[in-house]
């Protein structure tokens, strides 16, 4: 689901394009000042909408803050990015991202979908208990079942591992 993948580094322009063009990235720039990760982040925005940043240095930090969102790789980061970042990756591991792209869409849908019952559920009950078909202790354990409900939703997320 991503539109576009991109390329900022503070390293020289060779090394950049050889490690774009192994991994199949068509926009990189190179040779950056954090200050310049900003712009570029700014730029990129304008084109595409939200943003997400990848980075492990001090010189990631700016740009990390300036994201949508940024994620530190924190088993090699520096305590700037990790501290700056929105999400921190507890390993190197790459391989991950697509999966934590899927659990956070996973996680805004759970979050909906609670929503919509908790309400629903308590709507129809105070319906009920204005209309005179629901006395107090059927209202008390309406509550209490829809919170069950939900944790037990939320907690599905646990087993997720795909």
């Amino acid at each position: 689901g991503l539109r576009e993948i991109a390329l900022l580094t503070g390293d020289n322009a060779a090394t950049a394009q050889a490690i774009a063009q192994s991994v199949g990235i068509a926009t990189w720039r190179a040779e950056l000042l954090p200050e310049e990760k900003v712009n570029a982040l700014q730029e990129l925005g304008a084109a595409h909408g939200a943003i997400g940043m990848l980075g492990d240095g001090v010189n990631d930090a700016p740009a990390l803050a300036a994201a949508n969102v940024g994620i530190a790789l924190a088993a090699v980061g520096t305590d700037a990015a990790i501290e700056t970042a929105d999400i921190a990756f507890m390993s190197d591991d790459l391989t991950l991202l697509p999966w934590l792209i899927r659990h956070s869409r996973r996680t805004l849908r759970t979050i909906q979908q609670n929503i919509v019952f908790a309400l629903g559920f308590k709507g129809a009950v105070f319906v009920l208990a204005l209309a005179g078909h629901a006395p107090l202790w059927i209202a008390i354990a309406a509550d209490m079942g829809a919170t069950l409900v939900v944790i037990g939703n939320g907690l599905r997320l646990l087993r997720a591992r795909e």
